[in-house]
């Protein structure tokens, strides 16, 4: 059985998440704050994060910051932060998806389960993929550049993956998208540069033109084929 934390700092909406949750065949941890959601988070491992930004005490972006720097665990972020800033905030941070309160709670399932499918699918039949100094073990969800593992998030591994098979084929925001089983990110394309950013930062620290995730103004991304000098 699957445990999801939940991260919400009020009782009521706690509650509805928790028990569509279990409806729904999860195992739920609940926590109202930062530090009980952190405590958790160490102790029990859960399997995906639902977090609530408007946490008392510390802000759940930094939270995410927090959990973060200790694994790629899915998360979906709920908010009542609609804007499209604190959106691409939020996943640049790491997050998987969002949902803006008010929100359907059978919206909500439909979305976690959406992500374990795609957890799931990349677990399936081995499949080694190389382009250039990358090198993707997608039944191990494993990343390398050169010698360097590299840590993804899910859904930063699914985008990798799906461009890392077509090397040289330029994808549209709306294909990468839809690479990611349609349900996850509404229709939000522009959540896709957010990822795409993250991904570069991963790959090329160093600062400089991006090398392996190349930009085509005015169509999408292309993984490059070979690498500029």
């Amino acid at each position: 059985m699957k445990t999801i934390l939940v991260v919400e700092d009020d009782p009521n909406i706690a509650r509805l998440i928790r028990d569509y949750l279990h409806q729904a065949g999860f195992r739920v941890l609940a926590a109202a704050d930062d530090n009980r959601a952190l405590a958790l988070a160490a102790d029990a491992e859960p399997d995906l994060v639902v977090l609530d930004l408007g946490l008392p005490g510390r802000d759940g972006l930094d939270v995410m910051r927090e959990l973060r720097r200790a694994s790629g665990v899915p998360i979906i972020v709920v908010t009542a932060r609609g804007e499209e800033t604190d959106r691409i905030v939020g996943l640049e941070l790491g997050a998987d998806d969002y949902v803006v309160k008010p929100f359907s709670p059978k919206e909500l399932v439909a979305r976690v389960r959406a992500i374990f499918r795609r957890l799931e699918a990349q677990h399936e039949p081995r499949d080694l993929l190389r382009a250039g100094e990358v090198e993707i073990d997608v039944a191990r969800h494993r990343v390398m550049v050169g010698e360097h593992p590299i840590e993804l998030t899910a859904t930063e591994f699914e985008l990798l993956v799906t461009m890392v098979r077509e090397p040289g084929r330029v994808f549209t925001r709306g294909q990468l998208l839809d690479a990611l089983h349609g349900v996850a990110l509404e229709s939000y394309e522009r959540a896709i540069d957010a990822h795409i950013k993250n991904i570069r930062r991963k790959l090329q620290p160093v600062p400089g033109a991006p090398q392996h995730i190349q930009t085509v103004y005015g169509v999408g991304y292309r993984f490059a084929d070979t690498l500029s000098s």
